[in-house]
């Protein structure tokens, strides 16, 4: 067992002889983003995992060891993180806990405070927490976010966006079942081997995978593209967690549905944006502004080329622009609006029925106070505004069955045909 190192604050750290021996366990949330991602660090050295366990025993042990008037997502993430101590699958003396901070004032940066005293009820208070984040917040000497580091998982990013993109375009239509999911992990598998090798990825191989990506996907024999397509937006975990949302891409797929799922890129580029409105707000360092904006630069740069290849193949649909993006929104909430999912997620919901999805499932966990105003607080403004569009807000919660959510998703694709002859009449 490492020797246990902690800072002036009592804080116990993750250490660079914890590096060698330990597996950092990792929440799931975006199976496709996550796996390139471990594998990344894993090629920096690092021993690491991907969670996933039984739903229901998750939210058991959320509910044990989290109050349950925190929010649902923090219930979830922390319930997958101490089922897998409790699992016996771990050396408890060689395991490590990784979770995101932002250092807003949400979820992203209060869940591990939580972890750690979640930890201590439980039994563990050896088992190291590393923070992952871009505020430098906290920081372990056996974990660094090295600036290559960060432009991998940048990449590992934009080719997660992509690939969940074409899939959703392509697997409701296949003609031979399975041939989707089959490509997702060859596209996987491929891009993870790239990074092993270790060669220095530039802009130019990224677009070229991008192109090979989409070659791929538009190869696959489909059907006519003529089934409903359905949105999901809402907190970024469940909308994008299987587990979170009770596997509600899985759900709409059956109800035979496109569904259409806005990229992680335009969450990122929201969270570097808003470090340049505190600026333009608040005051505060220019210098810190012009990173920022750098940054943003870079992101935006990628989803611009991401969006341009997409457009070569006639077969799918790219997504807009970030700035498209803030320009429907503004017209709506001002930049200040950016706790949680802020003016982004109203901006998600108008930008897809700009795109003609009329049809939207708001995912809103309990306890999210912020996207239960940006989210379900926005429906009636945009319902007058677009009477086309057809928006439930479910409520996911550790208390909500699944059959009463999907009962709700039900009657609003019910609606579906209502809403079109009222736009006809």
């Amino acid at each position: 067992m490492a020797k246990l190192e902690y800072d002036e604050n009592g804080r116990l750290l993750f250490t660079e002889e914890m590096r060698k021996e330990y597996t950092i366990l990792i929440p799931q949330m975006l199976p496709v983003h996550f796996t390139i991602m471990r594998q990344i660090l894993i090629n920096e050295g690092y021993k690491c995992e991907t969670l996933g366990g039984n739903p229901r025993q998750i939210v058991d042990t959320g509910l044990k060891y989290v109050h349950n008037d925190t929010c649902y997502p923090a219930l979830l993430v922390i319930g997958q993180l101490i089922n897998a101590l409790n699992s016996g699958d771990y050396d408890k003396d060689k395991v490590a806990l990784m979770i995101t901070q932002t250092g807003g004032g949400c979820r992203a940066s209060n869940y591990i405070h939580l972890l750690r005293k979640a930890l201590k009820k439980a039994g563990y208070e050896q088992v190291p927490v590393i923070s992952l984040n871009l505020s430098g917040l906290e920081k372990n000497p056996g974990f660094k976010l090295s600036l290559d580091l960060g432009i991998k998982m940048a990449y590992a990013m934009i080719y997660g966006d992509l690939i969940v993109l074409l899939a959703n375009q392509t697997r409701p239509y296949e003609k031979e079942k399975g041939r989707t999911d089959r490509l997702v992990e060859k596209w996987e598998k491929q891009l993870v081997e790239q990074f092993a090798k270790g060669v220095k990825v530039s802009k130019k191989a990224v677009v070229e995978n991008m192109d090979k990506i989409c070659a791929d996907f538009a190869a696959v024999p489909v059907g006519e593209k003529n089934k409903p397509r359905v949105g999901i937006v809402g907190e970024i975990y469940v909308k994008y967690s299987p587990l979170g949302n009770n596997n509600l891409e899985d759900f709409l797929l059956g109800e035979g549905c496109e569904p259409v799922v806005p990229g992680l890129m335009d969450f990122i580029i929201f969270k570097i944006y808003n470090r340049e409105v505190d600026v333009n707000l608040y005051g505060g360092h220019l210098a810190k502004k012009a990173v920022c904006a750098l940054m943003r630069k870079f992101v935006e740069g990628y989803q611009q080329a991401m969006i341009d290849v997409i457009n070569k193949y006639p077969a799918f649909r790219a997504p807009g622009t970030f700035s498209h993006l803030e320009h429907l929104a503004m017209n709506y909430l001002g930049a200040g609006n950016k706790m949680g999912e802020g003016w982004l997620l109203t901006g998600e919901m108008l930008e897809l029925i700009n795109d003609g999805v009329n049809n939207i499932v708001c995912t809103q966990p309990f306890g999210c106070l912020p996207n239960h105003i940006v989210g379900k607080g926005m429906i009636r403004k945009i319902k007058d505004d677009y009477p086309q569009s057809n928006i439930v807000a479910i409520d996911y919660d550790p208390s909500a069955t699944k059959i009463n959510q999907e009962n709700r998703i039900k009657l609003m694709l019910a609606n579906t045909g209502k809403m079109k002859q009222f736009v006809k009449n």
